[in-house]
């Protein structure tokens, strides 16, 4: 774990724009028309509206993805009692995690008040600003209160996440835990070390889970909660034993079969450890210093079930895996609470999703590749990309069933694909693809089966069922790669092309390529040759139909692989050139751009082939091409020879197709400013329209504008690179390119070849 030194962490709040946290506008504001219809005349319309019909309020604003983090700071993160302002970095942490993880927005209110009433009283006072509450940092005993009565006067969401949060996602973690260890809930023996906030809400939620009170003991600071000790709270009340032969957590953890420490660090010791029942579960949860090391807890005995707070160990009780997911689920139903059953959906989803299995990008992040379900694994991951749909939509489900909701969910699948699409994890185009693709599956073959992406990749098509895989490589070392990656190759067929029983396969295709090739020199035995390599076999079993498609590019330099597709393949007749095209999708929408990977430095004839295949590409997608040649000068502002190389394919087009709208040359802003194009320019040709496609002069200029978009902005959507023009579906994966880069690109390949099939059977009626 990387160590957090004071200086660092106060250099990242400081550093750039103080704070973790903005506002943002999500409307147009520009014009004065923007403005006018953003406040004043505008604004009055949506104000009356909702005067009339208050949940109104949830159509005209943000008030549906708005949550308040309210906080008095009586009790900051283990900090203590350090003061409403003091809390604010925290407060503002909270709302980040609620922004990355579950798309909401969030203010984040700092209230200087400790008495309950008052507290309350603000509260109430500011709550149809938002659509929920998380109120976060009070003290125990106050927060019981302040919780409860904000549940009873406010019909919005409340949760103070201290008590629910860490509760829902440690029941889901004891829940398959004791099912890892094959116990019965109702019958363990359950000690808790910790009578706070945290504590009670656990506990409460364990004994919903079917846990028996009387198998429970809770200590705080002075020891067992015993029936006879004074001055108990109603909370510590509850949970008071008749007991009097235990008294210490010594005495407690003896014989117990669950530990869960909310309390401080190194309170439970080895020889605690040893003396609880056989395969006991300790979930030591106390930040950052745990109640026992994991390593402590490990060595004391083998058979030990151990979680923390920590990210650094297995089984992390966190709950971000929690609270952006319920609050999500909650706000997207416009519910009127967060109630019992809907807390209860979020604990037996999180507690599903454990056993299923892992997405390769968890596995990416923790560098792991055996996350399983099993005793180093019974909670997800926080980054798990599927707490999203499934938390969210559980807990909205349960609003509904519960009658909280003001707002119904009948399509759960298309409410979880706008959650995918609103975070990044899906998009509208991606779904189209694997859609379509899953609609037509088609055999593609994945050239270097050996390298963990491509072999990761091919896996993942054939769950999403896009396609039928076909790995090219040794067999034994694609099934050794596999078990080390715990992947599954049931149904994906591996062809060793190298192999004596493929002899036979490799001399047919290295007679098909000869009579195809003779005239340029070609003899058998250098073609027999060349089926060794798994370019040249791939893309045989192509030419042949003994595959739809083919991916490669991983390993293989472009200059022999585009030499190998010019060979076999071929470009379309109609073309000279043959390129390929990035889609970036971008807040403005599909930006389409090319040649990105073939033509270092195209001819004018070359940019005219270009244009036209982008052209045919961008409608592939269903979109309208609209196109831009881009040049560093704008409508012949200069007469250098690059220019008028543009200039020229621009004029050939016009004159070859006059209805196509393209216009150029014209630098990147003139073609996406469309009012200063037209103000500037109004004779151009794409007058009223914006731009959706570019064509570069070379491929440096081409490679590097959509290279510098993903490193500024990492989380924007590239797909890509989409080959044009070739006879038949060979696709080019770029290096380093991620497993969900070639799945994108294999989906994009399958559409391809489908296509390509239902255009030679027209043409063979």
């Amino acid at each position: 774990m990387v160590k957090i030194t004071k200086e660092a962490a106060l250099e990242y709040h400081h550093s750039g724009r103080p704070g973790k946290i903005e506002v943002k506008p999500t409307k147009p504001y520009r014009t004065q028309t923007d403005l006018s219809l953003a406040y004043s005349p505008g604004v009055a319309f949506p104000c009356l509206e909702i005067q009339e019909h208050p949940d109104d309020a949830y159509r005209y604003t943000d008030k549906g993805n708005l949550v308040a983090v309210i906080s008095n700071g009586t009790a900051v993160l283990g900090l203590g009692d350090i003061g409403a302002l003091s809390g604010k970095p925290v407060m503002e942490g909270k709302g980040l995690l609620f922004k990355i993880y579950g798309g909401i927005d969030v203010f984040d209110i700092e209230v200087a008040e400790k008495d309950p009433e008052k507290f309350c009283e603000a509260v109430e006072k500011i709550a149809p600003t938002f659509g929920g509450i998380n109120l976060e940092d009070i003290k125990a005993p106050e927060c019981f209160y302040i919780e409860e009565r904000l549940k009873r006067t406010l019909d919005i969401p409340v949760m103070h996440d201290d008590q629910h949060g860490t509760a829902i996602i440690s029941a889901a973690g004891l829940k398959n835990a004791l099912e890892v260890n094959g116990k019965d809930i109702a019958a363990v023996k359950i000690v808790v070390n910790g009578a706070g906030a945290a504590a009670i809400s656990c506990t409460k939620l364990y004994m919903a889970l079917g846990a028996r009170k009387e198998n429970i003991l809770m200590l705080d600071s002075k020891g067992v909660i015993t029936s006879d000790r004074e001055n108990l709270n109603e909370q510590k009340r509850f949970f008071a034993t008749d007991r009097t032969d235990v008294h210490t957590l010594e005495e407690a953890v003896r014989g117990a079969d669950v530990f869960v420490g909310l309390s401080k660090g190194n309170v439970l010791t080895k020889d605690m450890v040893r003396s609880m029942a056989k395969d006991p579960i300790v979930f030591a949860l106390a930040n950052p210093v745990p109640e026992i090391s994991y390593e402590d807890a490990m060595d004391s005995r083998p058979d030990v079930l151990m979680a923390t707070g920590r990210s650094d160990y297995p089984n992390q009780i966190n709950n971000v895996i929690g609270f952006p997911y319920i609050f999500r689920g909650a706000l997207d139903v416009h519910a009127r609470a967060i109630n019992e059953e809907m807390k209860m959906a979020a604990v037996l989803a999180i507690a599903e999703l454990a056993k299923q299995p892992v997405p390769d990008v968890v596995n990416d992040i923790y560098k792991v590749n055996n996350l399983t379900f099993g005793p180093s694994y019974f909670i997800p991951k926080p980054v798990d990309p599927r707490l999203i749909t499934e938390v969210s939509a559980a807990v909205a489900k349960a609003a509904i069933d519960s009658g909280v909701a003001r707002r119904t969910i009948t399509d759960w699948e298309e409410y979880k694909n706008g959650l995918r699409q609103m975070l990044g994890l899906q998009t509208k185009v991606t779904r189209k693809l694997y859609d379509t693709a899953r609609a037509h599956p088609q055999r593609v073959v994945f050239a270097e089966g050996i390298h963990p992406t491509m072999l990761k990749a091919a896996v993942q098509a054939k769950a999403e069922g896009i396609c039928q895989p076909i790995l090219l490589g040794n067999d034994e070392r694609i099934e050794k790669l596999a078990a080390q990656l715990e992947l599954s190759l049931d149904g994906i067929e591996i062809v060793n092309l190298r192999h004596d029983r493929e002899a036979e396969r490799r001399e047919r295709y290295a007679r098909i390529l000869t009579e195809k090739r003779q005239r340029d020199g070609y003899t058998f035995e250098e073609a027999n040759d060349k089926m060794f390599e798994r370019n040249y076999f791939g893309m045989m079993m192509v030419e042949t139909g003994d595959a739809d498609a083919f991916i490669t590019g991983l390993y293989t330099k472009y200059s022999n692989t585009l030499k190998v597709v010019k060979e076999i393949i071929g470009v379309r007749p109609e073309y000279k050139n043959f390129g390929t095209m990035h889609i970036i999708n971008s807040q403005r929408g599909l930006l389409f751009v090319a040649d990105t990977l073939i033509n270092n430095d195209p001819g004018t004839d070359d940019l005219i082939d270009i244009a036209k295949l982008a052209a045919t590409a961008v409608k592939f997608f269903n979109e309208h091409p609209r196109i831009a040649l881009i040049s560093h000068s704008n409508f012949g502002s200069d007469q250098s020879d690059g220019s008028k190389k543009v200039r020229n394919a621009v004029a050939k087009i016009h004159e070859q197709l006059p209805d196509l709208p393209i216009d150029g040359e014209m630098q990147i802003s003139t073609a996406l400013d469309r009012e200063l194009r037209d103000s500037l320019y109004p004779f151009n040709r794409l007058k009223g329209m914006d731009v959706n496609t570019l064509i570069f002069p070379n491929l440096t200029s081409a490679r590097s504008s959509y290279k510098m978009l993903q490193a500024l902005e990492p989380d924007i959507e590239i797909i890509g690179p989409i080959q044009m023009g070739l006879n038949k579906a060979i696709h080019f994966a770029d290096y380093g390119s991620s497993v969900r880069d070639v799945v994108n690109i294999t989906a994009v390949a399958v559409i391809d070849a489908y296509v390509d099939k239902i255009k030679r059977s027209f043409r063979l009626l």
